[in-house]
């Protein structure tokens, strides 16, 4: 399905003609986010430079009946930025202001389209920086973060995307523009940011941001620690949790990770290791070396094969760039490969990675993992060719497999990379019909003719054109929109 003439002719001239693309070429580039597994063309793409060009295109699309989605960068890996059938996507990437950073209430405004580690080199010089630190950080856009409540590996001691957001500027499907939250924290009544950020693009487009920053660390020690036994790194992560030790960071990588990194940027890693932890511990200068000494006590008494502490800032910054190039890196191992993101308890660690790995090989398919251990976070990272459609089938009944195993256990089925249509259909093993009834109610106050991102997040159907369920829903509830 592409745009109708009439449509178009009204788009380029609120746009350009060059920011309005519907080629085949355009098209094919924007069928998928970082998933790849469940592709779509959209009908076009379009560029908007400002919050009112963004009014405008809104405004368009919703008058003519054609469902429309945001996207940042594209580094997704839910198909939340999958378009359906004969959608446009709204591309936000020129909208990358960064204002002048606030010290007094730290904080800064910013576009949806501003690359996530700008912002920190932005507020680098004021003592400052942003929190939330997904792999993709020199890619991912903050809007991106926003729309998914993005982690990272500082997730464990700072919290995730909506920790660090103050205030939000959207604008709705029908093209009313609303203020939400403000500079400072804690605005007074109901958490309308909380609702918007992680709602995934279904509810509203992001225009811009306002970033709580926090300070850089007065100290910081960073350690490898190499175990030639999964269960033993395991147990040490616990362990150090239990110690009331909380690091900035707490990241685990296997072997076959491992393996992989050493093939593309050679950092020093031991391939003959099972597993190596990379524990970054922040305090004041008087009391890390308490910390760290605390530490590497756990570490020895669980049976740590070696332990590295970085001497300096380029050691450190060796192992960080190990860890945030570590899937990009798995391209040196296989053709292809598919990121999971389900959540476990800590303590259910050891036996969930012997059972994914079984999983695996129960499919004749490699499961690599690199993950947030601190909080339980998996990243299962599945290997397979693109091109063998058996080794394609037998991928999404393992992804399936191990996200059933991950609410087995207590876990959920994301920590930080949304639900999109990857697990849409998994919902409701995690909440009841009433559940997400309400969910959906919630989506019609603000999306009432599901135009905005249809498909996403819930499992019943979602296409822009499939109207009843909605009003439906609305007559149930009594929702006035």
């Amino acid at each position: 399905m592409t745009l109708s003439e009439p449509l178009r002719r009204q788009l380029v001239a609120l746009l350009g003609a060059d920011w309005v693309r519907d080629d085949s070429v355009t098209r094919f580039s924007y069928r998928c986010d970082g998933l790849t597994l469940h592709p779509s063309l959209p009908a076009a793409v379009v560029f908007p430079a400002d919050r009112e060009q963004v009014v405008g295109v809104v405004k368009l699309l919703h008058a003519a009946d054609v469902c429309f989605l945001p996207r940042g960068a594209g580094t997704g890996l839910s198909g939340g930025a999958v378009p359906e059938e004969g959608a446009v996507i709204i591309e936000l990437v020129r909208l990358n202001h960064i204002g002048a950073v606030n010290e007094l209430d730290r904080t800064i405004e910013v576009g949806p389209g501003v690359v996530n580690i700008h912002v920190s080199n932005a507020a680098r010089a004021h003592g400052l920086y942003f929190v939330p630190d997904p792999s993709s950080q020199k890619a991912c856009s903050v809007g991106g973060n926003v729309a998914e409540n993005s982690g990272g590996p500082h997730t464990l001691k700072y919290g995730v995307t909506v920790n660090h957001i103050v205030g939000l500027e959207v604008v709705l499907p029908d093209g009313s523009v609303h203020c939400i939250g403000g500079d400072a924290w804690n605005a007074p009544g109901c958490d309308m940011a909380a609702l918007l950020i992680g709602s995934e693009g279904t509810l509203a487009i992001v225009t811009s941001i306002v970033c709580r920053l926090t300070p850089l660390p007065a100290a910081v020690q960073t350690l490898l620690a190499v175990f030639h036994d999964v269960q033993q790194a395991c147990e040490a992560v616990s362990a150090i949790i239990r110690a009331g030790i909380v690091p900035a960071a707490l990241e685990m990588i296997d072997n076959t990770v491992i393996r992989a990194i050493e093939q593309t940027i050679s950092a020093g890693f031991p391939t003959d290791a099972e597993a190596v932890l990379i524990i970054e511990l922040e305090d004041t200068p008087a009391g890390i070396g308490d910390e760290l000494s605390a530490v590497r006590a756990i570490l020895n008494q669980v049976g740590t094969h070696e332990i590295r502490v970085a001497e300096d800032e380029v050691a450190r910054a060796r192992i960080w760039r190990a860890r945030k190039e570590a899937f990009g890196a798995i391209g040196a191992v296989s053709p292809s490969f598919y990121t999971q993101d389900g959540v476990i308890p800590r303590g259910a660690l050891p036996r969930v990675l012997a059972k994914v790995n079984e999983i695996g090989r129960e499919f004749g398919l490699t499961v690599a993992n690199v993950f947030h251990a601190g909080d339980g976070n998996l990243h299962p990272l599945i290997l397979y060719d693109a091109h063998d459609a058996a080794q394609v089938e037998a991928v999404h009944e393992v992804g399936r497999r191990i996200l059933e195993l991950c609410l087995a256990e207590g876990g959920t089925l994301s920590g930080e990379h949304g639900i999109g249509l990857e697990k849409n259909r998994l919902m409701d093993q995690v909440y009841s019909q009433l559940t997400l009834d309400h969910m959906a109610e919630v989506r019609a106050v603000f999306n009432p003719n599901q135009r905005l991102n249809p498909g996403k997040i819930l499992p019943q159907p979602g296409r822009c054109s499939d109207i009843k369920s909605v009003a439906a829903l609305r007559a149930k509830s009594g929702i006035q929109v």
